[in-house]
């Protein structure tokens, strides 16, 4: 093999690495240690949920208006805790259309339920086959989605699995389940983001510490 035969295999050999899933991998110690290193916020995915005891909202309207209202609320609507600041971040992008193109096709008759138990049936292993089967739109890089197993009114909670995943190779790195309380709100779409946004509160105050010391 000649020079210039050899300098263009190693070139293409460099190419190529440059190009695999791993070049384009991050770490959470990376995202939990460095202000350089952001992520995509990709919203609340609810597909898996279960509204448990809400005999009145119209499933239909659910899925076709009320799921991407709260996507929207919980994305956009607070001036003073954003997404950056609850990830302790300068800047953090999102793109809601991935999810929200997953939402729409849920069937509203799957929805509802009077089971409580329903708001405990989600494992790890559900989460991860999630990931495997969502389609990011040819997205590289750490992504960070919620995936809101149920919403309970007469629990007054909402469970929520935070889940933070390479999008290059639809890794789940990391998934932990978050209850969160309601609160008073007008309006299906307000009374569900609530617990949302205290979500992203207690990450800012006390889970990204938490996750940062784990993954440091």
């Amino acid at each position: 093999m000649n020079r210039s035969v050899k300098v263009r295999f190693f070139m293409s050999f460099i190419f190529a690495a440059l190009l695999s899933p791993a070049a384009f991998s991050q770490t959470l110690k990376d995202f939990f240690n460095s202000d350089a290193t952001s992520a995509i916020y990709l919203g609340i995915d609810f597909t898996k949920t279960k509204l448990i005891d809400d005999a009145s909202t119209d499933a239909k309207d659910i899925v076709e208006r009320q799921y991407a209202g709260i996507n929207e609320g919980a994305a956009t609507d607070s001036k003073k805790l954003t997404l950056a600041s609850a990830f302790h971040k300068s800047v953090m992008d999102h793109d809601l259309g991935p999810v929200n193109k997953r939402n729409l096709k849920i069937d509203p008759s799957q929805i509802k339920s009077t089971n409580t138990s329903d708001f405990h049936r989600l494992k790890e292993e559900d989460i991860n086959a999630l990931v495997k089967g969502f389609d990011f739109d040819g997205k590289k890089g750490l992504g960070i989605l919620f995936v809101m197993e149920a919403m309970s009114k007469t629990g007054k909670a909402a469970a929520i699995w935070v889940t933070f995943i390479d999008m290059t190779t639809k890794k789940m790195l990391f998934t932990e389940r978050i209850e969160e309380p309601l609160g008073m709100g007008f309006g299906f779409k307000n009374y569900w983001v609530i617990p949302v946004k205290r979500l992203l509160d207690d990450i800012k105050d006390d889970k990204f510490k938490e996750w940062q010391k784990k993954y440091s």
